[in-house]
């Protein structure tokens, strides 16, 4: 009976949400995943036009910080929001797009599947962060509808979305090597 509990809070332990040892495809893909990802947004810029205009959005470095002091679990999340969020930014209308549709679609798979992938290490649903939604949302309507979902406007979000990416796999980094 002693060694069936021990046996169980052993597991527990070890299998819980957040847990490095938990999330197999962390440990295994999400860094293939995220040199992908950066890959293909880069080649999605050697495609795109050269723009000068200022969004008017600035990054949101203070959430960033805020999350790299987060519990692994609450990181975790915020990654998953990130992936999310970004992912519904670009099923908006891409058609003024200057880059190859063909790269687009791979980029998108990866960030679905980056996003799915890490979702799977997280156990129970947390609430989104607000902060983080909105700043897409102005992203969507300060830039995208504002400037027509030009080539212009495509190619200020694809450098934005490239410093998420960056920033966040530095974040992951940093929960693998805890």
């Amino acid at each position: 009976m002693l060694n069936g509990m021990f046996f169980v809070c052993l597991s527990l332990s070890l299998w819980t949400p957040g847990s490095s040892l938990s999330c197999r495809w962390m440990q295994h893909k999400f860094q293939q995943f995220s040199k992908n990802s950066l890959d293909l947004i880069d080649t999605m810029a050697n495609n795109s036009t050269n723009t000068t205009v200022d969004a008017g959005v600035g990054f949101p470095y203070r959430l960033y910080k805020k999350a790299s002091h987060a519990s692994a679990e609450d990181r975790l999340h915020f990654l998953v929001q990130i992936l999310k969020e970004m992912v519904v930014l670009f099923e908006e209308d891409t058609s003024k797009a200057s880059w190859e549709e063909n790269t687009e679609e791979n980029f998108f798979q990866f960030l679905t599947r980056q996003e799915q992938g890490l979702r799977s290490c997280i156990g129970t649903h947390k609430k989104e962060n607000r902060k983080l939604h909105r700043y897409f949302q102005r992203l969507s309507s300060h830039v995208l509808k504002k400037m027509d979902h030009s080539a212009e406007a495509w190619e200020l979000i694809r450098k934005k979305m490239k410093t998420h990416l960056v920033r966040a796999d530095l974040l992951a980094s940093s929960l693998l090597t805890n």
